[in-house]
């Protein structure tokens, strides 16, 4: 914090002590000139705080009666990021099960900013609109979040009492070793000390969570985003799809991303033109296949499907009708109808 500002901020302080402060007071308390404490004043004035100006022998400044400013000041970009923040993260599913928590916070912040930032930032909320409605309430319980996260802070075992998404309930001991937010969820990934395995779990299935005592040593070089990604692609689905795409793994993301599909890229035939010859490998786990002769179509790249053969009739029945759709002519109004 820069020094004026610091000064600024404690002659706040000093007029919310009470009573009526002298120019001289002030200024020895500050350790600046006079002129300086009434420039500061008016610093407090531009920000909406009443501080009245007393003349007389023993006159001075004093804050309007009644008045005590909140531990809270912002900037307008620092409220704006702030309010921002609260609102995305309210439509994204980023939030505590308590849900009413980002509001309350939001009308918080909102309430003790001056009036003239709080109409510019009422003016940039009321322009924005959202592509997709809020989601349901599918954040974890603050206590949980707090909890896993202090254990990834200092490596510390934590014990999950957790319940499957067939129902079951079991009570773990889990080594965290990150929090990823993913599509509206909270993940924690770890390794699972029992069966000395890793593991990824949904925050808002985890009913409770405390600390253990000891500690443990991640692996170097995790990246805990890209294990939760891994680990939902490789979950065991209904179908099992092998697909080789003549592309490189960056145009595959484009359609079928991270957490959807593992995309291993092949190294391009030496000599060969590597935007013709430059294959890779995709493999999906995925509930139904109806969905994936269109998103394939749209990769507008040559596909080999390698599995399963219901794929392949999916996607003959798919240029069919297209080829169909294409060869159809519009139909020419008829007597009485308009063009």
């Amino acid at each position: 914090m820069s020094r004026p500002i610091a000064r600024v901020l404690t002659l706040l302080e000093l007029l919310q002590s009470g009573g009526t402060r002298t120019v001289a007071e002030l200024a020895g308390r500050l350790g600046v000139d006079e002129r300086t404490v009434r420039r500061y004043v008016d610093h407090l004035v531009d920000l909406d705080v009443p501080v009245e100006s007393v003349r007389g022998r023993y006159g001075g400044y004093r804050l309007a009666s009644g008045y005590r400013m909140p531990p809270l000041m912002l900037s307008d970009d620092e409220a704006l990021a702030v309010l921002l923040g609260l609102i995305a993260g309210r439509r994204a599913g980023m939030m505590t099960a308590t849900g009413t928590a980002s509001e309350t916070a939001a009308a918080k912040i909102r309430r003790v900013l001056p009036e003239r930032l709080g109409r510019r930032l009422d003016a940039v909320l009321g322009s924005i609109a959202f592509t997709a409605p809020a989601g349901e309430p599918i954040a974890p319980e603050a206590a949980v979040l707090l909890a896993i996260a202090d254990a990834v802070s200092h490596h510390r075992p934590v014990s999950i009492r957790y319940t499957a998404a067939d129902g079951r309930r079991s009570e773990r001991t889990l080594h965290p070793y990150g929090l990823v937010a993913h599509s509206g969820r909270w993940y924690v990934t770890g390794t699972d000390p029992a069966i000395g395995e890793d593991r990824t779990f949904r925050l808002d299935r985890i009913a409770g969570a405390r600390p253990l005592p000891g500690s443990f040593d991640p692996p170097g070089g995790l990246d805990p985003a890209e294990r939760v990604l891994t680990g939902l692609a490789t979950v065991p689905y209904r179908h099992e799809v092998t697909l080789r795409i003549q592309g490189t793994a960056e145009q595959i993301r484009a359609r079928l991303p991270a957490g959807v599909a593992i995309v291993a890229e092949s190294p391009p035939v030496s000599g060969a033109d590597s935007d013709t010859d430059h294959w890779s490998r995709v493999e999906l786990r995925v509930e139904r296949l109806d969905w994936l002769p269109g998103v394939l179509a749209s990769l507008d790249l040559p596909f080999v499907i390698e599995r399963p053969d219901e794929l392949r009739d999916l996607v003959l029945a798919l240029a069919g009708r297209l080829t169909q759709s294409a060869r159809r002519s519009s139909p020419r109004a008829g007597p009485g109808r308009g063009a």
